[in-house]
């Protein structure tokens, strides 16, 4: 039987592949368009009326996206040795996020370029008019947004924001849903590797599958509530910060922080700001309020039967697990997020008996700060694409493993701690920081720099069998 395709059919089918391609082509187009740098509109200048703002903004970890020291060693680092050009391509990749003013304005375009030489508003990080400026997204992810900036400081163009009655003196105001809605904060915080096409960072997918999606909270909702003695987390009340947007303007029954509070604790403290120490200090109570841990009061006893291949006999064993229950019930996405092969998140185990020995111990760290091998810890592990592990995130070929603790789920860990008679204390806490101590110190430019360790939760429990 021969299949008979019409002249029409085939000049439809051409002019359908010339629609896409002509899309595909302007969309290309318009997501590299270049844009003038003196179309942007200093912070500074915002500061001049949106005062709180400005100065919650000063502190934040936006603002230090550019000069953040941990992200430029490790990007730097990240390009030595590197020979594959995907690799390359990924590694000089960066700047798109954390330098954004000056990606979509022709410098820095790679991590690799002089920074002595980046302008001053561009290495004011992730700014006022950079975000204000933002109409929409091609796609959630890699920072591909679109923008619509005005002309300078003379002709500031149209900002847009969550209210639909904002007026100003200075410039246009334009009511945006999407900055309302998580895919403002997604577009940035899902990392796709722009070769290899694997998932980095999938902050804004873990929040889409999450409950807190189906309940309708947006990423706005607990990092833009924060603020001093406010965590904002999933664990605890998200309370409306009343106020004015503007120095005078209309009380509104809230009015979003902008101190942007993640789990960075390292680079606020070093920063000579008083509102990035007091950044720090909130970033702390965030960890606090993430997670919840209980141990069970009784152990779960397993027999074991085990073969003696020498003796050609068989024995009886028992193994006693202490089971510890770990829930993440404060973190609208996975614990840790973001960068999850760098940042750290371990569990501590010490064991006593009745006597106060301990018999047994995990995830405790040397007099270096480093970790045991046999620490139970939660990250993402990478691979090269043949099931060899990779550290650098330019290599990333897949995902071997990801353990990480999932929103409102209750993780059961049992461990095994030998024989023990009577009674026995079990303390079991949880612990993150940002970047491990081995690595940190394997980075010159860190000069020692020590990383903070934060307890998010501990918990002790009388055991018995």
């Amino acid at each position: 039987m021969k299949t008979i395709i019409s002249i029409k059919s085939i000049s439809l089918l051409i002019a359908l592949l010339s629609t896409i391609i002509l899309y595909k082509d302007l969309q290309s187009s318009e997501q590299t368009k270049h844009y003038e740098l003196s179309q942007f509109i200093s912070p500074e200048t915002c500061g001049g009326c949106h005062t709180q703002i400005y100065e919650q903004w000063q502190g934040s970890m936006h603002n230090l996206s550019s000069d953040d020291i941990i992200f430029n060693e490790i990007a730097n680092a990240g390009l030595v040795g590197l020979k594959s050009k995907e690799d390359i391509e990924e590694a000089e990749h960066c700047q798109t996020c954390h330098t954004p003013v000056g990606y979509i304005t022709g410098y820095p375009r790679k991590t690799s370029d002089d920074r002595t030489k980046i302008a001053p508003i561009a290495k004011q990080g992730i700014q006022c008019d950079y975000c204000h400026s933002i109409t929409g997204a091609y796609s959630i992810y890699n920072a591909q947004f679109k923008y619509s900036p005005g002309n300078g400081e003379d002709d500031p163009g149209v900002k847009r924001g969550p209210f639909k009655d904002s007026e100003s003196d200075y410039h246009q105001s334009e009511f945006s849903e999407f900055h309302t809605k998580s895919e403002l904060c997604g577009t940035c915080h899902d990392v796709k590797h722009v070769t290899s096409g694997v998932w980095l960072e999938t902050t804004y997918q873990e929040w889409k599958q999450s409950p807190y999606s189906k309940q309708g909270v947006q990423c706005q909702d607990c990092h833009m509530y924060q603020r001093p003695e406010y965590p904002s987390t999933g664990s605890t009340k998200r309370v409306k910060n009343p106020g004015t947007a503007a120095d005078g303007s209309v009380e509104r029954e809230h009015i979003f922080t902008h101190y942007f509070v993640g789990a960075n604790m390292a680079i606020p403290a070093q920063s000579n700001l008083a509102q990035s120490k007091e950044i720090s200090k909130m970033a702390e109570e965030r960890l606090k309020h993430s997670v919840d841990i209980k141990i069970d009061s009784q152990v779960e006893v397993k027999q074991q039967h085990k073969a003696d291949g020498k003796n050609i006999k068989s024995q009886n064993s028992e193994e006693n697990r202490i089971i510890i229950r770990i829930t993440n019930n404060g973190a609208g996405h996975e614990i840790p997020t973001g960068v999850s092969n760098i940042r750290q998140v371990w569990l501590k185990v010490i064991v006593k008996d009745s006597k106060g020995n301990v018999i047994y111990k995990t995830g405790v760290p040397d007099e270096k700060g480093y970790l045991p091998p046999n620490t139970i810890a939660y990250s993402t592990i990478f691979g090269d694409g043949k099931g060899n592990v990779v550290d650098n995130l330019a290599k990333a070929r897949e995902i071997i493993s990801d353990k990480r603790l999932k929103p409102m789920q209750e993780r059961i860990e049992k461990i095994d701690i030998g024989e023990f008679e009577g009674k026995i204390t079990v303390e079991a806490s949880l612990l993150y920081s940002g970047l491990p101590q081995n690595v940190a110190d394997s980075l010159k430019g860190l000069n020692g720099m020590n990383i903070p360790v934060v307890v998010m939760k501990e918990v002790k429990q009388v055991v018995s069998r």
